[in-house]
């Protein structure tokens, strides 16, 4: 992709992708979800994680699977609060957007 990925959309792709999950969901599946949308490392995906646990937005715990611990991701009700704001300045900004690129007069 040849735009940039600021911090405030890796912050929303990562809420929404962990809000489709009602139990959470962990760092190696979160990763392959967000990289059908955007290309992205997973040297980029943990601190977006740690920055929203750290933001009270996801919380975190760990569940043994076949002997080993792996670290799951829930998003709290600030989480989906802030993923809401979210959804609707995405929604605003990309008409805006939709429009320049068509030729219109964005307001």
């Amino acid at each position: 992709m040849v735009f940039n990925t600021g911090a405030a959309l890796l912050d929303a792709i990562v809420l929404a992708v962990v809000s489709r999950e009602k139990e959470g969901t962990y760092g190696y599946k979160i990763t392959q979800d967000v990289r059908t949308t955007i290309e992205v490392s997973e040297s980029t995906l943990y601190p977006v994680l740690r920055r929203l646990q750290k933001d009270e937005c996801l919380e975190v715990y760990d569940r043994q699977i076949d002997g080993r611990n792996r670290r799951y991701y829930k998003v709290t009700v600030r989480g989906m609060a802030q993923l809401d704001l979210y959804r609707a300045e995405w929604k605003s900004y990309s008409i805006k957007i939709n429009e320049l690129f068509e030729g219109g007069v964005a307001v």
